[in-house]
């Protein structure tokens, strides 16, 4: 059975009103895509550290009426989650402020508990997903333990699918990022990337760097313009979304589309079929507040389209 790895971290969510008033959620951007496979039927697990707080105890049960697997979170005693809070502006986009440094997540390739999970990555899983924001949550250390896990998986059969997720705040020093995104791309079968990403990554003409170098043999390119390029097995095609009437915030847009692509993938869909179902579910998300939407705005047809379902 094709079971799913998520990994990195799952913060509290504030997301802050015209008002001033703050609803209070929780969310990270695997985290909303391992809840967005769960809830379109992938089995899938979240592998990250919380620590043994009230939140924790919280974020956990959510996650399990959800239908995502808690068996590779590791719990740490005195610790706890980071925090962020979403403002908006009037067209939806949002800026994101944090408080993580001394998350328990950092230090999930650093434990104890850390080679028995390993050894489980490469064992239990058909796909492991992660992000640039995973990437920058470990540090150096952190990250070449992680590296060496992808490895074993790969040499298991599992497949590894990265987003590029870059954000510039977690990266201090932008060589280090761009080498640890050279590093996780050549271990990546499949690369779920955006020209904004890769602009800000590696300066003016990215896009083309990451294009003309060495990438994964499937690579979904999300645009400027609400489209996509999806290139695999020599082909390129463009998708294009359609037009969104209410755009309320565009947090998890790109987590979603993820969720609905890999869903789909899995499920047997062709890419092209696959990024039409990602733009359906990412339209459906930005209509709402937070990155996780109410079960009810759920929308039936994601995978229906594609006879997957």
């Amino acid at each position: 059975m094709v079971r799913v790895a998520c990994i990195g971290e799952c913060m509290i969510e504030l997301s802050e009103h015209a008002d001033g008033s703050l609803t209070r959620s929780y969310g990270g951007d695997t985290l909303n895509t391992a809840l967005y496979m769960a809830r379109l039927g992938t089995p899938v697990d979240y592998v990250t550290a919380l620590g043994d707080d009230g939140w924790s105890d919280e974020m956990l049960a959510a996650w399990k009426a959800e239908g995502i697997g808690t068996s590779k979170v590791l719990r740490l005693p005195g610790r706890l989650p980071g925090l962020y809070v979403i403002q908006t502006d009037a067209s939806g986009e949002r800026r994101f402020q944090y408080w993580r440094e001394s998350a328990a997540a950092r230090d999930l390739f650093a434990l104890e508990k850390t080679p028995a999970l390993i050894e489980a990555l490469a064992r239990d899983y058909s796909l492991l997903y992660l992000s640039g924001i995973t990437l920058s949550l470990y540090g150096e250390k952190g990250r070449a333990v992680l590296s060496d896990a992808l490895d074993k998986a790969r040499a298991a059969g599992v497949r590894i699918a990265f987003d590029t997720n870059f954000r510039t705040r977690g990266w201090p020093d932008r060589d280090v990022a761009r080498q640890a995104y050279r590093d996780i791309l050549s271990r990546s079968d499949i690369a779920l990337a955006s020209t904004e990403d890769l602009d800000l990554l590696f300066g003016e003409g990215g896009t083309e760097t990451f294009l003309e170098g060495q990438r994964p043999a499937e690579v979904v390119l999300k645009l400027a313009e609400p489209a996509c390029r999806v290139m695999v097995d020599g082909s390129d095609d463009l998708v294009e979304a359609k037009p969104v009437e209410r755009v309320v915030d565009t947090t998890a847009a790109g987590d979603s589309f993820a969720a609905a692509y890999l869903t789909a993938r899995l499920s047997g869909a062709n890419p092209v079929d696959a990024a039409r179902a990602g733009h359906r579910l990412a339209g459906a998300v930005v209509g709402y507040r937070g990155a996780i939407i109410p079960r009810s705005a759920m929308p039936s047809d994601v995978l229906k389209r594609e006879g997957l379902v």
